[in-house]
């Protein structure tokens, strides 16, 4: 069995796979300033929306924008319901008579309980969303920036060439000594 795994391993090491033909000029140009993905996801987590700027994708920046606002709106008006159930039901089912809400005849306290919970889990709720849409944005940044200098030509064809690869003196010697049984 080890031996089959050893000649699959020598076999995939010497098979050169090319998913894309590449001009023998421009491979041997080194990038001095290449695409950095980590400075993308900085720049998005210090602003959001300017790692998608760097990674000239400004149409992107609307959608986070716009995805954080109706979050904070919906996070804002879930905390002010939440609020005045809470008083409500504080003032309801205070013993006093003295001190009624202005929904003492329409909910009861259980009614009251209920919607407070419901107005505190969406309030809640919407926060984690925008912790959600600030983290994909980050990561977003980071992806588009490591696929940045990749290219996506007509061109996808693959091609397997057969490589020989030169035998190092050493490695040929414990292998073949391995197989009579002999160790150097």
């Amino acid at each position: 069995m080890t031996k089959y795994l050893f000649v699959f391993i020598v076999f995939i090491w010497s098979v050169n796979s090319y998913a894309q033909q590449t001009d023998s000029v421009n491979s041997s140009i080194v990038l001095v300033n290449p695409h950095s993905a980590n400075k993308a996801a900085n720049l998005s987590a210090m602003l959001p929306g300017l790692g998608q700027v760097y990674n000239k994708q400004p149409w992107k920046v609307p959608i986070i924008y716009a995805g954080a606002g109706a979050l904070v709106y919906s996070i804002v008006w879930n905390n002010n319901n939440y609020q005045k159930y809470l008083n409500a039901y504080k003032l309801d089912s205070d013993t006093s008579l003295s001190t009624n809400s202005e929904f003492s005849g329409l909910y009861s306290v259980q009614n009251l309980i209920t919607l407070k919970d419901f107005y505190r889990r969406n309030r809640d709720l919407s926060a984690i969303g925008l912790v959600l849409v600030y983290a994909a944005n980050i990561i977003d940044a980071y992806v588009y920036a490591q696929f940045y200098n990749f290219d996506i030509s007509d061109d996808l064809t693959l091609r397997v060439q057969p490589m020989v690869m030169p035998q190092i003196n050493n490695y040929h010697t414990y292998y073949n000594g391995r197989d009579n049984g002999q160790l150097s």
